[in-house]
């Protein structure tokens, strides 16, 4: 079970998010599904819907964005993925006009999966590091703080 549910984590990375193949959704991800993620309006998107306006609003801010797979780890019906995302901002994000910046960012997420479908997941990236490289929010030498 937990090498299936790597190859659907995997699948879900290089297909939906690095290639743009949508229509694999509702393969790869259950209609009840639940993410949390601390950037979204009300903290989580749900269903395979709200995942498929999640993965389109990323893709069409940041057109070249690409996800690269550092570690997988899988135990049970979990998979925790570190990972590697980089993009150039090139469209509005959550009202945020583009910079046209590219920006690296690192992040984990813990996935629960039930009969090979992503169920929920739990997402933790830099986001902070994502908005200084996109020149969204100053860094500290630029706020002016000493170390």
């Amino acid at each position: 079970m937990s090498d299936h549910n790597k190859s659907v984590s995997k699948r879900t990375f290089e297909e939906v998010w690095n290639q743009g193949k949508l229509q694999l959704i509702d393969e790869l991800v259950a209609s009840t599904c639940v993410l949390h993620d601390s950037m979204v309006p009300g903290g989580k998107v749900t269903g395979t819907h709200g995942y498929r306006e999640f993965v389109e609003i990323y893709r069409a801010s940041f057109p070249d964005l690409h996800f690269t797979i550092n570690d997988q780890i899988a135990e049970g019906d979990k998979v925790a993925t570190r990972y590697t995302a980089t993009g150039t901002f090139k469209s509005a994000f959550m009202g945020m006009t583009p910079t046209h910046k590219h920006a690296t960012v690192t992040g984990i997420t813990i996935d629960r999966y039930q009969d090979g479908k992503l169920v929920e997941g739990w997402l933790n990236y830099d986001a902070l590091g994502m908005f200084q490289q996109l020149g969204i929010v100053p860094t500290l030498a630029t706020a002016g703080v000493k170390a």
